[in-house]
């Protein structure tokens, strides 16, 4: 009798194996568990003010789901006159109100519907950037898209930062369907072979695309800040790379500015298997007070600065299932959860940041800056055209708000 419950046991145990196995292979988490597992935690000093530095980056498509332009039009428009009532509310440790950047896709430009979102963003609610989606390309086809849209985001609406020196363009990026690099396993979604050059040589400081979990875009580099450097003819160079660290020169191509990646025990499938905690908000994700505490335990920092913790999380803004959460109380209720627990000035203090003035901080970290992080918010990369609004210019929203706003 005690060997037939013996097997059993063990029967079921192999059982559950197997059944681990197959939900790890079919989450593709064996690309980055390892990386995870073997991690070392990074503990908060009690002598010093751990600084939380906050961008929420947003994949805005609105023609996403085919839609038709009414729809994309009010998709955008409650955008623009939602979002700025709830961030008001808000404040960090500076004065500043939470900034949403919007990575908006090339294929998708509408003049309208950015000069929409110039104006919120000019009202200091966020910033643009580029997102891209695009399939079986060619280095020359790349260029081409990207380069366009930049001369359309200047020329139409002063939205593109640019190098006081050379007057060459300078973007955050992200790529659509999480394929940076052609790092797809079946080489949809994007088609360019050592990506990371191309983007660079276009004036792009950061990419922002990562983490992709559980697609097989994935890294086995996570919760990290590093340079990665492209290689002729391969892709998915941006596997492995070399961290941002404190009083190291930048190297390689591009700088790989990653979200948070890990584990959530509290929330498990079945009661046995953790889910993957990927930083991406939705109506089935919302941002629970639990999902906030595991992004700032991530500790992802500049090597040598870990008391500056950046939290990069995600979206996709005009999808119709979560706009009602991303424009109300889960959102609503994530900012305040931010400010009550990471933002009492002596154990915490709070950055909202876009993902320009997120990268200008890093680089303030690599250069052996210290103190306050908020005030490297334009350290490296200026601010686009219009967001330098001359004080005569008056806008929509009223002066008051705006004073309110800029003032950090």
């Amino acid at each position: 009798m005690n060997s037939l419950i013996t097997g059993f046991i063990l029967t079921g145990a192999g059982l559950v194996g197997v059944l681990i196995g197959l939900e790890v292979y079919r989450k593709n988490m064996h690309i980055w568990l390892w990386s995870y597992l073997t991690r070392r935690p990074v503990r908060r000093r009690d002598d010093q003010l751990t600084h939380v530095i906050f961008a929420f980056c947003d994949h805005f498509e609105p023609q996403w789901g085919g839609a038709d332009y009414e729809t994309e039009s009010q998709r955008v428009d409650r955008w623009c006159e939602e979002y700025p009532k709830l961030a008001a509310k808000h404040r960090d440790a500076d004065g500043c109100p939470p900034r949403h950047s919007f990575f908006y896709p090339e294929e998708e430009y509408r003049e309208e519907h950015l000069a929409r979102l110039a104006d919120l963003c000019r009202d200091g609610f966020g910033e643009i950037e580029i997102h891209l989606h695009h399939d079986r390309d060619t280095a020359e086809g790349l260029r081409d898209k990207i380069t366009g849209f930049l001369d359309t985001l200047d020329t139409t609406h002063g939205a593109v930062a640019k190098d006081s020196r050379q007057g060459t363009y300078q973007f955050a990026f992200i790529h659509g369907n999480w394929a940076l690099d052609n790092s797809r396993k079946d080489g949809r979604w994007c088609g360019v072979n050592n990506e990371l050059a191309v983007l660079a040589d276009l004036g792009c400081y950061v990419d922002m695309t990562l983490p992709s979990a559980p697609s097989d875009t994935q890294t086995r580099k996570i919760n990290s800040i590093y340079y990665a450097k492209g290689r002729n003819g391969c892709s998915k160079s941006h596997d492995t790379g070399i961290d941002v660290e404190v009083g190291r020169p930048e190297s390689g191509d591009l700088m790989i500015l990653q979200g948070p990646l890990c584990l959530n025990w509290r929330d498990r499938k079945y009661g046995l298997l953790p889910r993957i905690e990927n930083s991406d908000i939705r109506a089935s994700s919302p941002p629970t007070p639990e999902r906030v505490d595991l992004w700032v335990d991530c500790a992802i920092h500049v090597k040598g600065r870990p008391q500056w913790r950046f939290v990069k999380i995600h979206t996709h803004g005009t999808q119709e299932g979560d706009i009602d959460s991303l424009l109300g109380n889960p959102v609503d209720d994530m900012f305040s959860y931010l400010e009550e627990n990471y933002n009492d000035g002596q154990k915490y203090a709070l950055h909202y940041v876009s993902a320009r003035e997120m990268f200008n901080i890093v680089k303030a970290a690599e250069a052996g800056e210290t103190g306050d992080p908020g005030l490297y918010r334009d350290y490296r990369i200026q601010p686009p055209a219009y967001l330098r609004k001359s004080e005569d210019q008056v806008d929509t929203v009223s002066e008051v708000n705006r004073s309110e706003v800029n003032q950090c």
